[in-house]
Parts: structure tokens; C-alpha cells; sequence
């Protein structure tokens, strides 16, 4: 096996080479790789894109365009961890423009229907603090949000 971590295939109808420039244009660290095109006799029209390579904030994609059957769920999501609200609201906006939808507790879905979690860095430490009371207060002021507020999630820990 590769020693250089794992690649994430992400199953599309159509849109596979669409999502893929989509995603690198949202995250820093990002490039689309080689694209590879179905040949004669293939289960899908001679020419058309098969699968893009891509690279998003530095992690390994594959987008397949596989058809209809299988549809992107909650199920699986990715983590985006973010080190201030300006980051979390430029996540948040980009991920739920044309077509996204926001979610509660910090999760979204994008246009194609990915489930993402838009987060501060330190809400684990908070909701996993030694002192019962602060982790409930972060836990509860979490659970009361859709885009996450890192000023209202700290008041809430602190108590305040």
C-alpha cells in the first residue's frame, strides 16, 4: 500500500470534472490532476469524463462519473476546521452558494449534495472540557446554531 495516505473517491452523476473545479477553486493548497475519458465500448458515452484527479487544501480526491445510482448522505462528511469566524463564514458562504443547503450544528451540504461540518478548531477542546458545566454550556449553544458563531460558542463556555 502507498505510504502517502488515502485518496477519496467521490461518486457523481455527470458533474464529476464540474465539482472537481469547484472544490479547487474554494480551497487554497489545490489542483486538478489527470483526467481520464471513457473509451469505446464503455458503459457510458465514448469521450466523455470518466474520472478527474484533483487536490482540495491539500488531500487527495477522484471524482467519478458513475451515474445515478448512488447518492451523497450525511453519513459520511468532511471536517473543516477553522482557526477564526472569517474562515467559518467563507466556508459557510461558499459551500452553500448556488445551491447548497445549510444545516444545523455547523454542517452544510454543498450543490452537489456533500455533507460538510464547517468548525472552529477549538470547539472539541470545549465540548470535551474535564468541567461538566462548560462542556454542556458549548455543547447546548452548538446545537442551538446552523453556521457556527466562535464569540457565542466562547461566551457560552465561559459562562457568560
Amino acid at each position: 500500500m502507498a505510504t502517502d495516505g488515502f485518496t477519496t473517491c467521490l461518486w457523481f452523476d455527470n458533474e464529476a470534472e464540474e465539482a472537481a473545479h469547484y472544490y479547487v477553486s474554494i480551497f487554497k493548497n489545490s489542483s486538478i490532476g489527470r483526467i481520464a475519458r471513457y473509451p469505446e465500448e464503455a458503459p457510458r458515452p465514448a469521450g466523455t469524463v470518466m474520472t478527474v484527479e484533483f487536490t482540495a487544501n491539500g488531500q487527495k480526491f477522484f471524482a467519478l462519473n458513475g451515474g445515478p445510482e448512488f447518492k451523497f448522505n450525511e453519513a459520511i462528511s468532511f471536517v473543516i476546521y477553522c482557526e477564526n469566524q472569517e474562515e467559518i463564514d467563507y466556508y459557510w458562504t461558499k459551500l452553500t452558494e448556488n445551491g447548497g443547503e445549510p444545516g444545523p450544528c455547523g454542517w452544510l451540504k454543498d450543490k452537489y449534495g456533500v455533507s460538510w461540518q464547517v468548525t472552529p478548531e477549538r470547539l472539541d477542546d470545549m465540548v470535551s472540557d474535564p468541567d461538566p458545566a462548560k462542556a454542556q454550556r458549548a455543547m447546548t449553544a452548538m446545537l442551538s446554531m446552523g453556521k457556527l458563531d466562535i464569540a457565542a460558542l466562547e461566551k457560552a463556555y465561559a459562562g457568560e
